[in-house]
């Protein structure tokens, strides 16, 4: 069906899935699904059978409360191997009237992205962000304009071919087409960023389970794209070694009693944690759990500024910074990222979508939303630039069912 849309979210601590359809007046979201991650460590597959499965699991559920079947997605990548680089490309107008033209245009891209890549990496994204026709620059669309030489500037986006492929195997193994896969803070960014921030510019900082991913819009375009391998799951593991607590204990007082600023917390707040080996809870000031939040935290955002610094780009957010992702639900994040930062901070939640979109309201779906709107901006699909050819690639016209059974098959014999 060309009017559904599903984004797939394939994260370290959960797969998620959200199915949207495409309206005259927008995108409603019709379907949602959720599953934990277990085959992934810092935004990587390291057990392709477990993330097949959860895969299904978070497709199903979705299908089942939109009541439609998908068999195509949009797939979020992350990871520490993801590297992002500026890049420029020049050429010189064809043609006796000198009127820059696509393919002028397109030719100049190639020249930007004819970077020197090691065989095992791939580009991801090929981000425009401005042109120059002879001495003029600052401009965004030169089809028609007259000059001599074009220029463009691009951001470049690589990961490891082999992180690439595993991902889409996993999604392909599940049944499903892989219709693009997109960087994860560039899927964030679309659900949380308006229009006013991405041209003013504004730092977006996704905290995920097992990674940070980093954006930095200006002028509308992509300038700075980075991957830390720090995320939610260290929070829960400092709390889990912290207070000597089981780690699903620790994962539930984060959720329930974290907060990133200990300053926020009442001297009296007291918290009931768990014990290791049967022995009894005890009860502890919640400052404690706070300060073991705080020091995590703001690491990871210190991590963040030392990349926009060394990147030449620390004046470069004039609007801001916005957070999201799931480990941002925490009270005080926005607050210690103000004081890391140096710059005014909100919580993103996604937006510019209808229909189910009061169980979407929360940073967790930053992601799987971004997908689909992705997905709605697109009249026509197009593999990323640099994908590797017969891996994303499905049985057109074929249901998911069937190709479900053709793999089986094909694995058999």
């Amino acid at each position: 069906m060309p009017n559904i849309i599903t984004g797939l979210d394939v994260g370290t601590t959960k797969i998620c899935a959200v199915i949207g359809e495409v309206t005259p007046t927008g995108v409603d979201v019709i379907g949602i699904g959720q599953h934990p991650s277990r085959g992934l460590r810092k935004g990587v597959v390291a057990n392709v059978e477990s993330t097949v499965e959860a895969v299904k699991r978070a497709v199903s559920e979705a299908e089942h409360g939109a009541g439609v079947e998908v068999d195509a997605v949009y797939v979020s990548i992350g990871g520490g191997h993801i590297r992002g680089a500026n890049s420029q490309g020049v050429v010189a107008v064809q043609g006796r009237t000198r009127e820059v033209t696509a393919i002028d245009v397109s030719r100049a891209v190639d020249a930007a992205r004819a970077v020197s890549l090691s065989p095992d990496r791939e580009i991801l994204h090929v981000l425009t962000q401005g042109f120059t026709v002879d001495d003029q620059d600052g401009i965004r669309e030169p089809i028609g304009m007259l000059g001599s030489r074009l220029g463009v500037s691009v951001h470049l986006v690589a990961g490891a071919a082999t992180a690439v492929q595993n991902v889409v195997r996993s999604v392909n193994r599940a049944g499903l087409k892989v219709e693009d896969v997109v960087l994860q803070a560039l899927a964030s960014g679309e659900s949380v960023l308006t229009p006013d921030e991405r041209e003013l510019g504004v730092l977006l900082i996704d905290v995920g389970g097992g990674t940070t991913d980093v954006a930095l819009f200006r002028d509308g375009a992509v300038w700075h794209t980075a991957v830390i391998p720090l995320g939610g799951d260290h929070i829960t593991n400092d709390i889990a070694v912290g207070l000597r607590t089981p780690p699903p204990s620790a994962e539930e007082l984060k959720k329930l009693y974290g907060c990133a600023q200990a300053s926020l917390v009442l001297e009296d707040e007291t918290v009931e944690v768990p014990s290791i080996g049967g022995r009894k809870p005890r009860v502890l000031s919640r400052q404690t759990l706070a300060r073991i939040v705080q020091a995590r935290v703001e690491e990871i955002l210190t991590l963040v500024a030392r990349g926009v610094s060394q990147a030449g780009l620390d004046d470069a957010a004039t609007a801001g910074a916005v957070v999201t992702g799931g480990a941002t639900i925490m009270e005080g994040v926005p607050e210690l990222a103000e004081t890391i930062l140096d710059l005014p901070v909100r919580r993103g939640i996604p937006k510019w979508v209808g229909g189910l979109y009061e169980q979407v309201e929360s940073p967790a779906f930053a992601t799987a939303v971004g997908l689909v709107l992705t997905g709605a901006r697109r009249d026509r699909p197009a593999a990323p630039a640099g994908r590797i050819p017969g891996l994303s690639e499905g049985w057109p016209g074929v249901g998911r069912t069937a190709r479900r059974v053709r793999e089986w098959l094909r694995e058999i014999f």
